[in-house]
């Protein structure tokens, strides 16, 4: 019996209950987007490219799912080397990468891991080039950029296959590790001004 009176009262409250009516058209007031200028900050930082010799030859030769496939090892085994000397991933550019080192130390950090980069990669029938200079970058974000972004990547495009080389700046930055130059003679870099002296990473 008590449990049919509360049933009785619930509905009775229900019926009785009165809803506010709800407005046909609601305005929506659109908000000025507010656009936030972000200033690039500058950091001192050994930028290393990275790309394989003759990809083009042998993406023709093993076709696209091989090729694919290829590169899928090789990115991995670039990524390996990168995690194991502290570097960061700016960037892959079809065959290649940009990565970054940061501070002093960061220079020999550079070099070796582009010669292990070098070793990983030649179990996969691959050869690489590699490039590398310090200097003030232009962060914004996760993008790098700047003039010694641009002069890193064109001492990797005077790199042979098979071979790291280094601006005059990372060879002075890796005084006192042990690692060993020899003197390519001076370059003139596109787009670039004077004469860059080159070294490559024995």
């Amino acid at each position: 019996m008590r449990a049919r009176y509360y049933v009785k009262r619930a509905i009775a409250r229900r019926r009785g209950h009165r809803y506010e009516k709800l407005l046909e058209t609601v305005r929506i007031r659109r908000r000025p987007a507010h656009h936030r200028h972000v200033e690039p900050g500058r950091v001192l930082a050994t930028v290393l490219f990275v790309d394989i010799v003759r990809s083009t030859e042998k993406a023709a030769l093993l076709g696209d799912r091989r090729w694919n496939d290829v590169l899928s090892h090789y990115y991995a085994a670039l990524r390996r080397e990168l995690r194991a000397s502290r570097g960061r991933e700016v960037t892959t550019t079809g065959d290649g990468m940009l990565a970054t080192f940061d501070r002093q130390p960061g220079a020999a950090r550079a070099i070796r891991c582009a010669a292990a980069m070098r070793q990983a990669v030649r179990t996969l029938g691959l050869e690489i080039r590699a490039g590398l200079h310090t200097g003030e970058c232009e962060l914004v974000g996760d993008a790098v950029g700047g003039i010694a972004v641009h002069i890193g990547a064109r001492v990797m495009a005077k790199a042979g296959a098979d071979e790291v080389l280094v601006s005059s700046t990372v060879k002075d930055l890796a005084v006192g590790s042990g690692i060993k130059f020899k003197d390519r003679g001076a370059h003139r870099l596109k787009g670039v001004p004077e004469q860059w002296r080159l070294y490559r990473v024995l």
